[in-house]
């Protein structure tokens, strides 16, 4: 597999992700103290939002920096599957 180039958009991405890391082990230890259950529900759920936050970013990174350079210059006509590709990629 090829290596891909690392984005400006990779060091924040990462530091969602460690973010997140950090708060799945506070999770983790908040199950270990029996701590009730929504409350620890209502963290997972935090983590979740933040995970996905990230794999956004990320998709929308790759597909403004690689794809775009990928297809090159192109019409309007030519591009609108790519913008459509763009907007639907919000409902991830």
């Amino acid at each position: 597999m090829k290596k891909q180039s690392v984005h400006s958009s990779h060091p924040e991405i990462m530091k969602r992700l460690k973010r997140a890391d950090g708060h799945l082990q506070t999770i983790i230890k908040m199950l270990e103290a029996e701590r009730g259950c929504l409350e620890i529900a209502q963290q997972i759920h935090a983590v979740e939002k933040a995970v996905n936050a990230a794999k956004k970013a990320l998709i929308h990174d790759h597909i403004d920096n690689c794809l775009e350079t990928a297809m090159g210059p192109t019409s309007r006509e030519q591009r609108a599957p790519v913008d459509e590709f763009k907007a639907i990629t919000k409902y991830l």
